[in-house]
């Protein structure tokens, strides 16, 4: 079973930053996805980030040159760099993983997900 806490949100000015933290524990996978998703009340989940144990990356257009992820395999944590935030940032982030059956990049979609964080609240005011 595979366990994944995000912390790392809060509040934050229009332009600042913030890195969100995604502790992995228990079993995981020799090949693997990890991606962060984001979601405001009312609309869908969307996937902001993934990477996979290549550390094969993709970044949604929306966050692009602003959003970077990054990992400490010895801490097991994931991270998301957050840079130049946006009020339109403003969201629940969750952190997802799950085992990796197919070549080249992870998915985006959320249902290729079964494990997920609770979720950290970012808060961009303008």
């Amino acid at each position: 079973e595979v366990t994944l806490v995000e912390s790392g949100g809060g509040p934050v000015d229009s332009g600042g930053s913030l890195r969100l933290s995604c502790v992995v524990s228990g079993y995981m996978w020799q090949s693997w996805c990890m991606a962060w998703f984001r979601q405001v009340p009312g609309k869908e989940r969307e996937a902001v980030a993934t990477i996979n144990d290549d550390a094969m990356t993709t970044i949604a257009d929306s966050v692009k040159g602003r959003f970077t992820l990054s990992q400490d395999n010895a801490k097991n944590t994931l991270y998301l760099q957050m840079n130049s935030l946006k009020p339109e940032d403003t969201a629940m982030y969750y952190c997802a993983a799950d085992r990796r059956f197919t070549s080249g990049l992870c998915s985006r979609e959320l249902g290729k997900y079964d494990y997920w964080g609770q979720g950290t609240q970012v808060t961009v005011s303008s």
